[in-house]
């Protein structure tokens, strides 16, 4: 489980295909020093596993569903800067929300818009997202913790303040940037037990 406060941003250093799956190399820098072999971490998002990591970044697999989800195949180009945060510690302070790092759909960036050191972003759901929003609650964007506001016409707006548009990849959004989103999954149970019971 995660909690949607990104803890760093790496950097694409590979994407390539072998067979079926896309194996990307992510440089940090020593950021996720001590990184376990085979441990989950937030990528955009998205829950991967570590196949191989050292000091200096770490490698992931990608499937097919993983790249359906995400499209990572089209967004995970070399250069990139994308955003990491590892699993919340079970004695660890709780930030955030709850986010499990499992991506229901893309959005897409329509305006992003400086406030001066601030930033307000609008973004556009699939149809199948947009039941989930809820004002002033929270989703996960490329992994971020944020609150709604502004729902109307399948599109919602966050607002970033200084600190996030400095530690995430934010920053280099703009319209027609593509982003990750995670449906509060309070808001998920909430409709499944709703329409169990035919209301």
């Amino acid at each position: 489980m995660f909690t949607g406060i990104v803890e760093g941003v790496g950097t694409v250093r590979t994407a390539e295909r072998r067979g079926d799956v896309l194996v990307v190399r992510v440089d940090v820098g020593g950021l996720f020093e001590g990184l376990p072999l085979g441990g989950s971490i937030a990528v955009n998002g998205c829950c991967l596993t570590a196949v191989d990591a050292d000091p200096g970044g770490f490698t992931v697999e990608l499937t097919e569903e993983t790249l359906r989800r995400t499209r990572f195949d089209e967004r995970l180009r070399p250069g990139k800067r994308i955003n990491l945060e590892r699993p919340m510690k079970a004695d660890g302070r709780f930030d955030g929300h709850v986010v499990q790092g499992h991506v229901d759909g893309i959005g897409t960036v329509k305006e992003m818009n400086s406030l001066g050191e601030s930033a307000e972003i609008r973004i556009e759901v699939p149809p199948e997202l947009d039941r989930f929003l809820v004002e002033k609650g929270s989703i996960s964007v490329d992994g971020i913790s944020l609150t709604v506001y502004d729902i109307r016409h399948s599109a919602f707006s966050v607002a970033l303040i200084p600190y996030t548009l400095e530690v995430t990849n934010l920053r280099d959004a703009g319209p027609g940037t593509l982003v990750n989103l995670e449906a509060d999954v309070i808001a998920k149970y909430v409709e499944r037990l709703l329409a169990a019971r035919g209301l």
